[in-house]
C-alpha cells in the first residue's frame, strides 16, 4: 500500500535519493575539515546576528581547508520581500564573507557558483518530492487533506481537554487513511500536505553533543509535522534536512532558536538512514536595556540591521574582530599577541563560544574601530572614506578630492608614530574630527559655534598672542617654534609649564597650555585636536595666517 500511495501521489518522480547522492558525492577534503553554510530566508534586512553566525561558519570552514556555503531558503513565500537576496549578497561581501559557494556577486549581475546547484530552495522542487516518495513508500511520511477549519476545530478540542495541541496520534485523522479515500480526495482536486509519520506516544529521547552547549537530552518529536506543503514547497524542517545531506554540510551552525527543531531534524535523518552533521546552537545576540538584558530587536535597535554600519561607515574589519571578540573571549589576547596579523588567522573554536547571549556594546565596538582606523596608512583612510563619503556624504566627497595631496597629508598627522591618533571612530567621524583642516567646513563652524577660547584667558591676551603668532617664522623645527611660544607665555604673565604653575599659581594669568589653547581655537574652532604643529604645518603658513588673522580681528573688535 504505501507504495502504491507514494506512486499515487508522485507518478511524475522517477528519481529516488540514491540518484541524487551520485549526482551529489562526497566532497573530496582533507580529514577534518568543516563544511558550513549561512541559510537565510529572503524575508527583509540582514540581521548582525546573520553576520556573527556567516563570520564564525566561515572561520571555521577556512581554518580546516573546509568549504562556506551560502543556500537561500525561499520557501515562505508569503513573507519572501523584493531585493532581500540581493541584500544578503551585498552585505556578505561588503563584510568580507564572500561565500565559496551559492550567489557569490549580484553586481553588474547575479552569479552562483559550485558543483552542489542549485543553491535556491525554490528551484529543487525536483529533489524534495524524490525525497518526499522515498518517506511515503516506507510508510514514514503521509498525506494528509485537513482544511483550514478542521485544523481549528482540532485545536478547539485539544485546549477545552487541555490535551498538547498538535497533529499526532487519535487526532492525526489522515494518518492511517486507506488508499482509495487518498485517491477520492485527488480525483476531487483536493491538494494535500504531507506529513511525517511520528512516534506516538513515545518516551524515547535524543541525546546528543551539540557544539556550543554540550550534551542535550531532548523528548523525541511525536507531532506528525507538515514537511511539504499543499503547494508542493517543502518546509524548512525538511528541505534544510535534504539540502545539508546533498551539499554535504558537516557542521551546521544555526541559532538556538532552532534547538526546539532539532528532534524533528534528527528523526528525519534517521528516516532517512543518514548521518546527521554536527550541530552547534548560538545564542541571539542581546544588549542591556535598563538593568535588563534583552535580544537585539530589529524593531527597537538599529544596530541590528547591518546596513546601520555600513551607513555610519565602520569598517569591516572593525566589525569582523569586534564579532570575533564575542564569539571567543580569547580573541582580545590574541589579538594583543598578533597585532599585524589579519583576523581571519584566528582559529575559532566552537567550545570557547558562550551558551548565553554575547552583549552587543557599540562603545566597545568603537574602541574597536578607533584601533583598527588608526592602523591604517593615510592613503587607507581616503580610500575608504572616500568610498563611503561618496554613497553617505556626497559634499564631504567632494571636499576631500578637491585637493587629494592635501588630503593624504591631512590624514597623516599623527598616523606615523609609535602612538597614531586615535579621534577617527568611523567614516561618518571623518567630518568632525578632520574638517576644520578644510576652509569650508571650518568657516561654517565658526559661524555656527564660534571660538570657544579659554575663559581664564582675557580678550586683550587673546589678540596679543594671536597677533605674535602671525609673526612667527612657522617653517621652523617643532623645538624651536614651541620654546618661543613658551617665551611668548611668560612674556603676557604665564606659566612656561603646568609644573611651575602649580607650584605658584598666584604668580601667573595661567600657563603655557592657556596659551597654546588661543592658538589651537583660531585654527581649529575646537579645543580637543591632534598635535598642535603638526595642524600647523600641514594647514600651512599661508592658510595659518589667515586664520589666526580672521581670529584676531574678531578679539580686537570684541
Amino acid at each position: 500500500m504505501t507504495q502504491a500511495l507514494a506512486d499515487l501521489l508522485y507518478p511524475h518522480i522517477d528519481t529516488t535519493p540514491e540518484d541524487w547522492y551520485r549526482r551529489y558525492p562526497p566532497r573530496s577534503l582533507p580529514e577534518g575539515a568543516w563544511v558550513t553554510r549561512f541559510a537565510p530566508s529572503p524575508t527583509g534586512f540582514v540581521h548582525i546576528g546573520g553576520i556573527f553566525t556567516s563570520l564564525v561558519a566561515r572561520q571555521l570552514a577556512h581554518q580546516t581547508g573546509g568549504v562556506f556555503i551560502l543556500r537561500i531558503e525561499d520557501t515562505d513565500k508569503k513573507r519572501e520581500k523584493d531585493g532581500s537576496v540581493e541584500e544578503i549578497v551585498r552585505n556578505l561581501n561588503n563584510f568580507g564573507l564572500t561565500p565559496d559557494e551559492g550567489i557569490v556577486q549580484v553586481d553588474p549581475e547575479e552569479r552562483e557558483v559550485g558543483d552542489y546547484a542549485p543553491y535556491t530552495q525554490s528551484e529543487r522542487i525536483e529533489i524534495y518530492e524524490s525525497f518526499a516518495k522515498f518517506l511515503v513508500a516506507r510508510g514514514l511520511a503521509y498525506p494528509a487533506f485537513d482544511t483550514e477549519e478542521e485544523l481549528e476545530r482540532l485545536r478547539k478540542i485539544q485546549e477545552a481537554q487541555r490535551l498538547k495541541p498538535g497533529y499526532y496520534g487519535s487526532f492525526a485523522k489522515w494518518r492511517d487513511a486507506a488508499l482509495d479515500a487518498v485517491k477520492a480526495e485527488l480525483d476531487k482536486g483536493s491538494r494535500p500536505v504531507l506529513r511525517i509519520r511520528a512516534p506516538f506516544p513515545t518516551e524515547e529521547r535524543l541525546r546528543f553533543t551539540d557544539g556550543i552547549k554540550g550534551d542535550l537530552d531532548l523528548p523525541v518529536n511525536d507531532q506528525d509535522t507538515v514537511l511539504i506543503k499543499s503547494n508542493r514547497i517543502p518546509t524548512y524542517h525538511f528541505a534544510v534536512v535534504v539540502d545539508d545531506t546533498l551539499m554535504r554540510v558537516n557542521l551546521v551552525i544555526r541559532g538556538d532558536e532552532w534547538l526546539p527543531s532539532a528532534p524533528l531534524h534528527f528523526q528525519l535523518y534517521q528516516y532517512f538512514g543518514l548521518t546527521p552533521p554536527r550541530f552547534a546552537h548560538v545564542a541571539p545576540i542581546a544588549k542591556m536595556d535598563g538593568d535588563s538584558k534583552r535580544k537585539l530587536s530589529k524593531r527597537k535597535d538599529p544596530e541590528a540591521n547591518v546596513t546601520y554600519f555600513h551607513e555610519q561607515g565602520y569598517p569591516k574589519e572593525a566589525v569582523a574582530e569586534y564579532l570575533l571578540n564575542l564569539a571567543n573571549s580569547a580573541f582580545y589576547e590574541w589579538r594583543k599577541a598578533n597585532p599585524t596579523a589579519p583576523h581571519t588567522a584566528y582559529q575559532v573554536r566552537l567550545d570557547n563560544m558562550g551558551v548565553s547571549s554575547p552583549l552587543f556594546d557599540l562603545v566597545k565596538l568603537n574602541d574597536v574601530s578607533k584601533d583598527i582606523i588608526a592602523s591604517y596608512s593615510a592613503e587607507r583612510v581616503y580610500e575608504e572614506g572616500m568610498a563611503w563619503a561618496r554613497v553617505h556624504n556626497p559634499r564631504l566627497a567632494a571636499i576631500l578630492e578637491r585637493d587629494k595631496a592635501y588630503t593624504l597629508r591631512v590624514f597623516n598627522v599623527e598616523r606615523t608614530g609609535d602612538a597614531p591618533r586615535k579621534d577617527i571612530v568611523n567614516w561618518s567621524d571623518i567630518e568632525r574630527a578632520c574638517g576644520f583642516f578644510f576652509d569650508d567646513l571650518f568657516a561654517e563652524s565658526i559661524a555656527a559655534n564660534g571660538y570657544p577660547m579659554p575663559e581664564k584667558v582675557p580678550t586683550e591676551d587673546i589678540g596679543r598672542i594671536l597677533e605674535a603668532v602671525i609673526a612667527f617664522d612657522l617653517a621652523r623645527s617643532k623645538e624651536d617654534w614651541l620654546a618661543t611660544m613658551r617665551d611668548l607665555a611668560e612674556s603676557l604673565g604665564y606659566a612656561r609649564d603646568v609644573k611651575t604653575y602649580k607650584k605658584n599659581p598666584e604668580s601667573f594669568k595661567g600657563h603655557f597650555g592657556d596659551v597654546m589653547m588661543v592658538v589651537r581655537v583660531a585654527l581649529t574652532g575646537k579645543t580637543n585636536t591632534p598635535d598642535l604643529y603638526e595642524i600647523l604645518q600641514t594647514l600651512g603658513a599661508e592658510r595659518a595666517a589667515e586664520r589666526l588673522r580672521a581670529a584676531a580681528a574678531q578679539f580686537a573688535s570684541a
